[in-house]
This record gives structure tokens, C-alpha cells and sequence, in this order.
């Protein structure tokens, strides 16, 4: 169908005039949006000051060494031979005092190992008492005893057992534990009751009891060890993971090899299979309502001559969770069969009035295709992007794991009058002494039970600047991808110029549309991912404002809210959508952002049907190619892995593993990233083209002064040709 000037839309914006020099992506062209680039060179330059800060004052070992009462990490620097933290009483972790905001507050510090047996310190203070017992004897009976750093063994000789559990100095109790994450917890939770149980003393029926004379039970220290104990499962798994990843590495690597040549493949027959796999889904779909249409009538007409089945009206319908009684109604089989026949008429007259837009969008992901095909470097592409996403999310995790780090440490006792805040990087003087304090008045009855370190303090600085890092990982990622997709139209809007394919290809043309890219746009594309950041920002602010009213009653609060997420939700996908079209109009016009966005989105609307179909037959295509990569890798590697192969030769190669099915998921995800790259940049063709098919169709009319440069294909498909075929010589006078 002819586009004519008359039918078009004022509002729309003018079509794109005839310009005889054009013939691709400008050459001369300026910076755009010199501003945006310089905001975005600020921002990014205030993410290197915000990570050397974070360098400077932060210690990332403090996040992964635990400290002890005394602020020591336990398996480093001096208490390297010590990596295990001891918990004195481990029920005061779910009973923390009001006065202590972080950590546990019970006596902790590192050990070599943890208990391998059970030990109640009432059962070993009756034997303490024995005066027939010799020097020998008692320190022996002290040795299963763990204490803080200060008892040393004159002390120990010096004080009975009694003494040293009530002054604080030692724990009342422990049971056997595991070291989970350089923490010392009960080995299990299935075992702790009848552990607690059976902690019964030698000289007497006593249970366990705390240093409070509070009985200690095993559900008690089941409430206080379960994270851990989960922590202790999960490393459990996670070894085995590891283990099985370790032996299945090279597997893996040729599993993600083979989807690679699949998703290749797979790219070069599209321009072959792409108008089968459309046609043969519309009929499909169109038969399997016909038949829908045709047996659920038929099952009414059936029921409905039948007096039993048949109801004279709605109002005759129970309500039931039996199914089974619905669908003995002839009224459920009518809904159905109207359901059913709405559908076919309305499938049959999209395909009546848009057959020629399916032709269209057939033969753009064919074109698409052919100028892979004659681009190769384009599937390559994908490469550069990830590397600098790896880069991004790499410096932006050690970033945000320096400024946790940061904190100052925090000190309390259960009393709450003495307290201490001092910056982790200039603490090593005051810890020593503010503990070495702290540790001489436990057997102050006035501090408690409690007193010294208790954890880190977040600073609300560390919070601004943590926020800062979020927005800006937000927008650097929407930078690279804006960078890939400007390039990726550049090369394809020089494919699609191109008069004569693959002659008047211009030479290297990815390595052309990035220096473009590089030189002229950055400022576009910062306004753009720009955008894109604000909304993700915006929407992270309302999931977290979601989470706090999760609690809440405030059923308009949590209704507004809902609504605030999904209208984001849909901005965030129409921008996304947007800024693309505007990237390939800025990748051929050299415009600036706003200009070409305008463009993009008066020239989408002016043909919005076309759109819509292309849009929709493009992404089905890619979600067809997505899920047979993915499918097929995942097959072979079961079949592999599972040693169902039929082939022994091959089978000798499978190694032994505790879940074969691990590596197969890693397989499987590992080809839907590599799909989703492979495709994305195939997606970009397929929306470059369009566009500038669109622009072509408005351009040209098909005369000698103003030739088509669509293909073949899609001039027969509008009933389109060249008039006049023009001479080579009017093909170089066109190109200069």
C-alpha cells in the first residue's frame, strides 16, 4: 500500500524528505548533548573518589574474619592460628539487650578449634570442691574450660571453677559444635534436644545450666543456632557444588561452546526456516481453535439435549469446589465455545487484514539475517559489552564491600555505661585498651554480664554514598548497553544504505559506527541511560517502601503504592523502547538525543501497525531461537551427564559427581546468556532495519532520481519496484 502525503497526521510530524546525497549513516556530523557528557564524566569520575575512599577507610577482611568481644578477627593477622569465634552463651544471640544495637551480646573469642564434646560447668565445679583433689587434678579439669584472653593459667590455678563462670571470665556450658562460616555452632539441630537432654553431671542429677542459673533446653539452643545451623547445611551442599563444578569444568566449557555454534547456526538458516516458523505457528494456532470451537459446541449441543446436564438459566448454577460438576454444565461447554470461536474470528481477521505486515516482518528478520551473514564481527560484539559490564559490576562490588567496611566499631555493655565509637583503619591502640578495660571490670557486677565489642556502627554517610554507588551502577550499566546498541544500528544502518549489497558495504563497519559512537555521541547516549537510571532508582525507592509497609494496615497507602510501581514499571519499558529507536535515528542522522527520540517516536506512530506486527513476529522469532539453543544444549548435556549417551566411548568420559544435574543447570543458564547476546544483537538488527525501511518507504518512490533501497523481497511484498534501473553511473553520481 502506497504511503501517500495527503493521509498523513499533522500531529505526527512531516515525513522524511527526499535528500539526493543521503545514502547512510553522515559522515560529517558534531558532539550531541556536550552537556549530559560532561554531567556523566563528573558522576563517573565521583565513583573513583567515592572507591578510593572507600579503599582508603575501609577493610574488607572485618566482613569476612569474625570478631571477637574485643574486636580481633578471629583467623587474622595475630589470631591467625585462631579462626574459630566461641560463643560463651550462645541463647543471649536471640535475647539481645535494648542498650546493644548490633551483635551478640554474650562474651565471644577465638579459639583453634571448636568443642568436640558436651561440658556444663556445674558438674565440674562439684568436682572443683573436692578438697582431696591435687593441684594436677584441678588444672586438668580446667583445661575443657573456655575462657576470655586474661586467664592465664596462674589465674586459673587461683580461682576455682565457680569463680570463674560467675565473675564471667569463662563459659557455663558448651556443647559439641561445627565450625560454620568461622563460627562455632551445635552440629546439628535434629541431635540438640537430646544433646540438652543428656548433659547430665557426674556428681548428680543436674541438667545444663547457664552462667544466670537458667536452665538451658534444647529448643532454646535450637532458637539460637538455626540460621547457623541452615548456614551449616548450605555449606554442606555447597562444597559438594564446588566439587562437582571443579570435575565438570571442561565439560561445561564445551557445553557453552556447542550452544555458541547452535545459536550460530541457527542465526544463518533463519533467512531460510524464519517465514515456516511463522506461518506454521498462525495455522496452527488458528487449528487448534478451530478444533477448540468445534468440540466445545459440540460438547454443549450434546449436554444440552441431555435434560440432566442442562440448566435454564445462571441463577440454576451452584457454587462448588467439585470441579467435576462444572463440567457435567452444558453452560460451562457454551462459555468455552464462545470463548474459543471469539478467538478464531478474531485471529482469522488479523490474519485477513495484516497478512501483508507478517510478510513484512518475515522478510525484515530475513534481510536481518543476510546482513549478519555479511557482518560477522557483529555476533562477536556482545564480548565487548559484557567484559566492561564485568568490569562495572567487579569495581562497583569491591566499592560497595570497602564502604560496609568503614563503620566504626562499635563497643556496649549491658549496663550501657560504656560505650565507644572508633574508626576500623586507626583502631589498634584503643581496642587494646578499651577492651583491655573493659575485660577487668567483668567481674563488676555493675557492667553485667556483658562488656566490649558488639559489632559495627553504620555510619549515615556510608548509606549516601552506598545510594550514590546504587544510581550510579545503574546508569554506567544503561551506558554500556546504549553504547552497544548505538554501535550495533550504526553497522546495520550501513548494511541497509548500502544501493548495492554487499558491494557498497562499507569497510568494517562495527569499527566505524563505535568511533562514531566514541567520538560524537557519549552525550546522547548519557541522556538516554540517564533516564533509564532515574526510573531504576525510583523504583528501587519504592520497592523498599514496599518492604516497610509490609506490616502495615494502610490498605490506600499499599493501593497507591502498587500503582506508583506498576505505572514505573510500564515507563521503564516504554523509555527502553524509545531510547533504541532513538540510538538508530542518532546512529544514522547524527542528531541529538531529544531531536532524534522525537523523530523515532513521530515515525513510529505514523506507521504503528506496522510496529506492533514487527515488534511482536520479531520477538516471537527470538524467543523460538532462545528456547530451541537453550533446549538443545540442555539435552545433550543431561543426556551426557546422566550417562544416557549411547555412544561408550563418550560415556567413559562422564565423571563421577554428587548432583549430575548441576552442571547441566549451569549448561542450560550459561546458553540462555549466550542466546540472549547472540539474539539481542540480531533483535538490533531486525529494529535498524525497520526503521529504516520506514524511512526508505517515505524517502523514495521507486523513480530513477529517487530509487528504493529496500530489497527485492520486501518491494514485491508492497507492490513496489525500481522504475528505472539506474546505470552504474548514476549509482556513483547518487553515492557522491
Amino acid at each position: 500500500m502506497k504511503i501517500q502525503k495527503e493521509d498523513r497526521i499533522p500531529l505526527l510530524g512531516e515525513p522524511a524528505k527526499f535528500d539526493p546525497t543521503f545514502n547512510g549513516p553522515i559522515k560529517n556530523r558534531g558532539c550531541t548533548d556536550v552537556i549530559c557528557c560532561i554531567l556523566f564524566i563528573i558522576f563517573f569520575l565521583g565513583m573513583g573518589v567515592v572507591g578510593y575512599w572507600g579503599y582508603k577507610e575501609g577493610d574488607p577482611t572485618v566482613l569476612i574474619y569474625p570478631s571477637d568481644s574485643e574486636g580481633n578477627l578471629c583467623g587474622y593477622g595475630n589470631f591467625v592460628n585462631k579462626p574459630n569465634l566461641f560463643f560463651f552463651d550462645l541463647l543471649k544471640c536471640t535475647n539481645v539487650a535494648q542498650n546493644v544495637a548490633v551483635g551478640c551480646p554474650t562474651t565471644q573469642v577465638c579459639v583453634s578449634k571448636c568443642p568436640d564434646k558436651n561440658w556444663v560447668w556445674v558438674a565440674a565445679a562439684a568436682q572443683d570442691a573436692n578438697p582431696l583433689l591435687s593441684t594436677q587434678e584441678r588444672r586438668k579439669l580446667k583445661e575443657d574450660m573456655y575462657c576470655t584472653y586474661n586467664i592465664t593459667t596462674q589465674v586459673r590455678d587461683e580461682k576455682s571453677i565457680k569463680e570463674l563462670v560467675e565473675g564471667g571470665n569463662c563459659a557455663s556450658y558448651y556443647v559439641k559444635s561445627d565450625a560454620v562460616v568461622g563460627r562455632c555452632v551445635p552440629s546439628a539441630i535434629s541431635t540438640l534436644i537430646n544433646s540438652a537432654s543428656g548433659l547430665l553431671s557426674d556428681a548428680g542429677n543436674t541438667t545444663l545450666v547457664a552462667a544466670d542459673n537458667t536452665t538451658v533446653t534444647g529448643d532454646a539452643l535450637s532458637a539460637a543456632s538455626k540460621v547457623l545451623a541452615y548456614i551449616l547445611n548450605a555449606k554442606e551442599y555447597g562444597e559438594k557444588i564446588l566439587a562437582d563444578v571443579r570435575a565438570s569444568w571442561w565439560m561445561i566449557l564445551v557445553g557453552l561452546g556447542i550452544s555458541c555454534v547452535i545459536a550460530f547456526i541457527w542465526i544463518i538458516i533463519m533467512r531460510w526456516i524464519a517465514g515456516v516458523i511463522v506461518w506454521f505457528t498462525i495455522f496452527a494456532f488458528i487449528a487448534l481453535f478451530s478444533f477448540s470451537t468445534y468440540y466445545t459446541l459440540s460438547r454443549y449441543f450434546e449436554m444440552k439435549n441431555n435434560s440432566s446436564a442442562s440448566l435454564n438459566s445462571v441463577t440454576d448454577i451452584e457454587f462448588t469446589t467439585n470441579l467435576d460438576y462444572y463440567w457435567n454444565l452444558s453452560t460451562t461447554w457454551l462459555v468455552f465455545g464462545i470463548i474459543s470461536a471469539t478467538i478464531l474470528g478474531l485471529s482469522i481477521l488479523i490474519l485477513l487484514f495484516l497478512r501483508n505486515r507478517i510478510r513484512i516482518a518475515i522478510a525484515l528478520i530475513k534481510e536481518a539475517s543476510r546482513a549478519v551473514g555479511n557482518m560477522m564481527f557483529t555476533l562477536l560484539w556482545p564480548i565487548i559489552p559484557f567484559f566492561l559490564q564485568v568490569v562495572l559490576f567487579g569495581f562497583w562490588g569491591a566499592t560497595a564491600l570497602y564502604l560496609a567496611s568503614s563503620d566504626k566499631k562499635k563497643y556496649a555493655s549491658s549496663s550501657g555505661n560504656l560505650t565507644s565509637n572508633v574508626t576500623a583503619a586507626d583502631s589498634s591502640n584503643l581496642v587494646t585498651t578499651f577492651a583491655a578495660s573493659c575485660a577487668a571490670d567483668y567481674t563488676n557486677s555493675t557492667l553485667g554480664q556483658f562488656c566490649g565489642f558488639v559489632g559495627y556502627d553504620v555510619q549515615e554517610y556510608t548509606i549516601y554514598l552506598q545510594f550514590y554507588m546504587l544510581f550510579m551502577l545503574f546508569w554506567v550499566m544503561n551506558f554500556i548497553i546504549a553504547l552497544g546498541q548505538l554501535t550495533l544500528a550504526g553497522a546495520f544502518a550501513s548494511y541497509y544504505w548500502a544501493f548495492s549489497k554487499p558491494q557498497d558495504i562499507p569497510a568494517f563497519p562495527v569499527t566505524a559506527s563505535l568511533w562514531r559512537s566514541l567520538r560524537y555521541h557519549l552525550g546522547s547516549i548519557a541522556f538516554g541511560s540517564l533516564i533509564i537510571a532515574i526510573i531504576q532508582i525510583i523504583r528501587v525507592i519504592l520497592e523498599y517502601v514496599d518492604n516497610k509497609l509490609k506490616g502495615s494496615e494502610n490498605q490506600v497507602a499499599k493501593f497507591f503504592l502498587k500503582c506508583l510501581k506498576c505505572c514505573f514499571w510500564c515507563l521503564e519499558k516504554f523509555m527502553k523502547f524509545l531510547n533504541k529507536n532513538a540510538y538508530i535515528l542518532i546512529a544514522v542522522y547524527g542528531k541529538n538525543f531529544c531531536t532524534s527520540a522525537k523523530n523515532a517516536f513521530f515515525l513510529i506512530m505514523r506507521n504503528i501497525v506496522r510496529v506492533v506486527v514487527i515488534d511482536k513476529v520479531a520477538d516471537f522469532l527470538l524467543l523460538i531461537a532462545k528456547l530451541v539453543v537453550v533446549a538443545a544444549t540442555t539435552i545433550l548435556a543431561f543426556f551426557f551427564f546422566s550417562g544416557q549417551v549411547p555412544i561408550q566411548v563418550i560415556n567413559g568420559y562422564v565423571p563421577s559427581l554428587h548432583y549430575y544435574l548441576i552442571p547441566v543447570m549451569i549448561i542450560s543458564l550459561g546458553s540462555y546468556v549466550i542466546a540472549a547476546a547472540f539474539f539481542s544483537v540480531y533483535g538490533m538488527g531486525v529494529d535498524t532495519l525497520f526503521l529504516c525501511f520506514l524511512e526508505d518507504c517515505e524517502r523514495h518512490d521507486g523513480s530513477a532520481e529517487k530509487p528504493y533501497y529496500m530489497n527485492k523481497d520486501l518491494m514485491g511484498i508492497l507492490g513496489k519496484k525500481n522504475k528505472l534501473e539506474s546505470t552504474e553511473g548514476d549509482k556513483k553520481g547518487k553515492k557522491g
